[in-house]
């Protein structure tokens, strides 16, 4: 392999970048999207799949990075097996959070990232506490924002290949 294709591969992702981040999002685009993941912690919250499942879009063209496996979901109804099996691990309420959300958005696309965090009781009645990065790519469709594309990453330690839940700056 070429060793510098990755070089190349990471300075085109980046101008890419570089060239939405500059189209900051208009204050009603942004406002949209702010409201779209204010709905989106409410449902999860709620513990409702049905309303999570609303912030994004409702297709096959729906595509996921979780952070736990498989490697992607493909498709809304795919994706909603995730949530049901996320919300089947707690035993009583979730508390969820978003935070440092930023929301850059230009026509019909646009991109955000925040910090979320979790925390309940599992099925066992241990505590979850679990805090997450994650990126969403927004679609505007038929006048609506919705998340079409989401990576949820934690840190992980190379040396020990253990994940860091605890997610500080």
């Amino acid at each position: 392999m070429n060793r510098s294709a990755p070089i190349i591969f990471v300075a085109m992702a980046v101008a890419s970048c570089v060239a939405v981040g500059t189209a900051r999002a208009s204050s009603g685009d942004e406002a949209a999207i702010r409201a779209l993941e204010a709905q989106f912690s409410k449902a999860v919250n709620a513990r409702d799949v049905d309303a999570v499942m609303k912030v994004y879009v409702p297709d096959e063209s729906l595509v996921v990075f979780d952070v736990v496996p498989p490697r992607q979901y493909v498709g809304a109804k795919a994706y909603r097996k995730d949530w049901e099996g996320f919300f089947a691990g707690f035993k009583g309420p979730v508390k969820f959070e978003i935070s440092d959300l930023h929301v850059f958005a230009g026509g019909t696309i646009g991109y955000g990232y925040s910090i979320q965090h979790v925390s309940g009781t599992d099925t066992k009645g241990q505590p979850i506490d679990m805090t997450v990065r994650v990126t969403d790519g927004y679609r505007k469709v038929n006048g609506r924002w919705l998340i079409a594309h989401e990576h949820v990453s934690v840190p992980v330690d190379l040396e020990t290949g253990k994940p860091d839940l605890a997610s500080k700056p």
